[in-house]
């Protein structure tokens, strides 16, 4: 698959910024990811190492050349060297006009519409330069935070998908969301 660009100019509303990951972020993914709430709901069991971090970081920049996955840093907007989380298009597969949404939020970025507003930057991006045509979104069904996000931005739930994935050393089940453009609130 092509690269894919970065927004170009970056995004940006009065909540978030969202920009390419940096070097200097590898702490605060590390810091984010002591937390036991990220923890809780994480495909991680385990808080990163400074080396585990760069290697995820790593990992994502090759997602991104190779066409699978955009991840971007989601900092202040009067300081971008402050990490409040990550927003992200993954399985992304511009054939079909489909991704994937995701996110976490530090502690710092919660309470205060950091996820819904970076969630709608990205997607109203994925549908006008990609050219998207239906992005979902899953989380576990305990995660009312997560699901709160995807209805206040306009998500529509379908359903749950049973034994949905590998989590834990076990399998989880998983609410998807969907979202088709001219529905995003």
């Amino acid at each position: 698959m092509a690269e894919l660009q970065l927004p170009a100019p970056a995004l940006a509303g009065d909540v978030v910024r969202l920009r390419a990951w940096r070097a200097e972020d590898v702490p605060g993914v590390v810091r984010a990811f002591e937390d036991p709430v990220i923890r809780r709901f994480s495909w991680r069991d385990e808080p990163f190492t400074e080396p585990e971090a760069r290697e995820h970081l790593a990992g994502q920049e090759w997602a991104r050349s190779n066409g699978d996955a955009l991840s971007l840093a989601v900092v202040e907007p009067g300081d971008e060297r402050v990490l409040l989380g990550e927003v992200s298009l993954h399985e992304v597969r511009p054939t079909r006009g489909s991704a994937a949404i995701g996110y976490w939020l530090a502690p710092a970025g919660r309470g205060r519409g950091a996820a819904t507003q970076a969630v709608r930057l990205l997607a109203g991006w994925a549908f006008a330069e990609l050219r998207i045509a239906r992005l979902e979104l899953t989380c576990g069904p305990d995660n009312t935070a997560s699901q709160r996000v995807a209805t206040r931005c306009g998500f529509s739930l379908e359903g749950l998908l049973r034994s949905h994935m590998p989590f834990r050393g076990g399998r989880r089940d998983s609410l998807i969301y969907s979202l088709l453009p001219g529905e995003l609130t």
